[in-house]
């Protein structure tokens, strides 16, 4: 889980900043830095630029510039017909940029021979949103004839769009006029750039304060990680708003304080639509995901209208839950309303889908789809990956590039899981170099740890130790517990012991970092060994996380624990799966006993074995589903050897499709074999 800021600068009146939190992505909008380019309604904020600057467009002599940007004029009828074309004009190009269509507003504005200030600053506008374009914005600006605070201020939004903070920060100096907006934006920019000690400099410097000033502080400072710093800047705010509000939300829910959170939520008199997305993807990122739900349900009755954000989150509840049948009822929802065709939304199903063990209904929806972005073709490249189509998922990477479509870090992450999951060892390198040298796109932790796993798997661990070694940061926990996984698959108790030690001083109190070192011990016999590992971790107080496994039945959740006591339908389900023991072994299954960490009889282990909480959950399934409808099983950890074994002769001899969700991937079982081909 990570979050991102993103800050969507709108060139509109400054009255309100919206905070927005949904899946794993943290989004404030800033939509009121600067005034609508035709909006005049304030003149006496909009000064015109010194007297120093030289006009490059001389109007003609019957009309007169004012300071903000309007004109008077000889009231005769051509000259009137020739304003009312300029207004329309401006108007024209100011909707041609909403609509993103950036190379029309261009071609009208070239062909315009009466230029206001207006319509430079539109035009200014549309550079200014686009990403990229900040060479073009400056010579753009240059060419003002008259500037005033607008032009000013849009130019400034453009450098920090781009990321330029040294620009951004030399242009505000030199800016001959600076408003409200002007300071806004520089900390605004600051928070967004993570450098919230210029930003509070900047904030106690400013001669006056508004609303929204306060708001991006606050905000800024819950981006950064520093709620108490943000808490007391809020204590102190002499308005607090909903957007203030809904900020310190966000923060207490980071922090993993929902209970906070839910007293500032309830206490609110005002809540947004930001708000609620804000409580809802809160609660999924805490592990709440049927908290999140019951506020949806909540939110609904209220008669707030879901949005795509909302959407997104309780799609992405359904994910973590596994919750098909709620995951598709959104989609109803999803399918009768105008966000239909919305691509956020589009892709949060796509995604759901894929989750939840519904392959061919991800790849209905993302054919259908009439407009794809990266994340769109992120979402379906993943989805393969973790289906274990490696050959669909790379050449849907290829089609991906054919249609221009340019990668991002997030596609190879896909990529090379792909190639993990297939062990395509040498493409798998080609990719990672080709990452690097035709994408320009830096390798981050999650491609090592893909690459780690990929050589690890293979055998190839001293590859793998050397891969590490030539990390330009410091190796982290995941990097090294699959190659610990690597270990226990290979039995190199050497390489697992240096991984463990690596693993076990980044985190101390990791459970699957003695777990995984002890399955190494056990697979090579050396019970002594497995014995200091629990002695270890009883002296760290290290808890074992317990497997189980869930699967729904009827919108019903059930778990399942392995040995369970608890389940209902405990006797029945043990009666069931002796049963299939006895047909099993007649189609020539063996336990495998190497999957048993205990030092106890071979009859004691194959009866630990046969009550792992995946083999519960597939006798549950066989007693309560109905035949030919597929079994789904979701698992908190990864599917041991004799358990996978065991799921592939049971769908042969129920003639059942199986379908099981551990933590790195899914396993489609059919006609005893499963779609892995033996490789995980």
């Amino acid at each position: 889980m990570y979050y991102q800021l993103h800050f969507s600068i709108k060139l509109c009146s400054f009255h309100s900043l919206s905070f927005l939190s949904c899946n794993r992505l943290i989004c404030i909008s800033y939509s009121t830095f600067y005034r609508n380019p035709d909006d005049t309604s304030n003149p006496e904020a909009l000064p015109s630029a010194p007297a120093s600057r030289q006009s490059r467009l001389v109007p003609p002599s019957n009309v007169k510039f004012s300071r903000n940007g309007q004109f008077s004029f000889k009231t005769r009828h051509s000259e009137q017909l020739e304003i009312d074309d300029v207004v329309l004009s401006n108007k024209k190009i100011t909707s041609f940029i909403r609509c993103g269509d950036l190379d029309s507003a261009v071609r009208l504005f070239e062909s315009v021979k009466f230029k206001t200030v207006i319509t430079w600053n539109s035009i200014l506008a549309g550079f200014s949103r686009k990403p990229g374009y900040v060479e073009e914005a400056r010579q753009l600006f240059e060419k003002i004839p008259e500037p005033n605070v607008v032009s000013y201020n849009t130019m400034l939004a453009c450098y920090w769009r781009n990321c330029d903070v040294q620009a951004a920060k030399s242009f505000f100096s030199q800016m001959p006029v600076k408003d409200v907006a002007s300071w806004n934006t520089m900390i605004s920019g600051f928070s967004q750039n993570g450098l919230m000690g210029e930003a509070e400099e900047l904030f106690w410097a400013m001669p006056v304060r508004n609303e929204v000033t306060w708001n991006a502080m606050v905000a800024g400072y819950v981006e950064s990680g520093e709620l108490e710093s943000a808490l007391e800047l809020f204590r102190g705010a002499p308005v607090k708003g909903v957007i203030a509000r809904t900020a310190i939300v966000t923060g207490y829910m980071r922090s993993g304080n929902v209970e906070r959170a839910e007293k500032m939520f309830q206490e609110m008199p005002e809540k947004s639509m930001v708000t609620w997305n804000t409580m809802i993807s809160g609660y999924i990122e805490n592990g709440k995901a049927e908290d999140g739900m019951k506020l949806v349900k909540k939110m609904m009755v209220s008669g707030i209208k879901v949005n795509d954000s909302t959407l997104s989150s309780l799609l992405l509840g359904c994910s973590n839950l596994s919750a098909l049948k709620l995951g598709k009822q959104v989609h109803q929802h999803v399918v009768k309303s105008p966000l239909y065709l919305d691509m956020t939304v589009g892709t949060s199903l796509i995604s759901m889908y894929s989750k939840c063990g519904v392959l061919e209904d991800a790849l209905k929806l993302f054919l259908e789809m009439p407009r794809k972005d990266v994340v769109t073709w992120n979402a379906m490249i993943s989805g393969y990956a973790q289906h274990g189509e490696s050959k669909k998922a790379l050449c849907l990477f290829d089609e991906m590039r054919s249609k221009g479509i340019k990668p991002d870090w997030i596609t190879f992450v896909g990529v090379l899981s792909a190639c993990n999951h297939a062990g395509l060892v040498n493409l798998g390198i080609q990719y990672f170099e080709q990452m690097q040298n035709d994408y320009g796109v830096e390798p981050k932790p999650d491609h090592y740890t893909c690459m780690v796993d990929l050589l690890g798997r293979a055998g190839k661990l001293t590859e793998a130790l050397d891969l590490i070694r030539r990390m330009k940061f410091k190796p982290h926990i995941a990097l090294f517990g699959s190659l610990l996984g690597a270990c226990r698959i290979h039995r190199n108790l050497e390489v697992a012991e240096f991984a463990a030690k690596n693993l076990l001083s980044l985190e101390p109190t990791n459970a699957a970092g003695y777990v995984q070192l002890a399955n190494v011990y056990a697979a090579k016999n050396q019970w002594e060994g497995v014995s200091k590992v629990r002695k270890s971790m009883k002296e760290n107080k290290v808890i074992k996380t317990p497997g189980y496994s869930w699967m729904e039945v009827g919108r019903v959740v059930h778990e399942f624990r392995s040995g369970d006591r608890l389940h209902p339908d405990l006797e029945s389900i043990r009666m069931k799966l002796k049963d299939l023991e006895k047909k099993m072994k007649l189609a020539g299954y063996v336990p495998d006993l190497d999957s048993s960490l205990h030092d106890v009889g071979e009859e004691q282990k194959e009866q630990l074995l046969l009550w792992h909480s995946e083999k519960l959950a597939i006798a549950f399934g066989l007693m309560k589903l109905p035949p030919g409808v597929p079994i789904r099983i979701f698992k908190n950890l990864r599917v041991c050897g004799d358990c996978h074994q065991a799921t592939k002769v049971i769908s042969a001899i129920e003639n059942r499709e199986i379908i099981v969700r551990d933590t790195t991937r899914f396993h489609h079982f059919k006609n005893g074999a499963c779609s892995c081909g033996d490789y995980w």
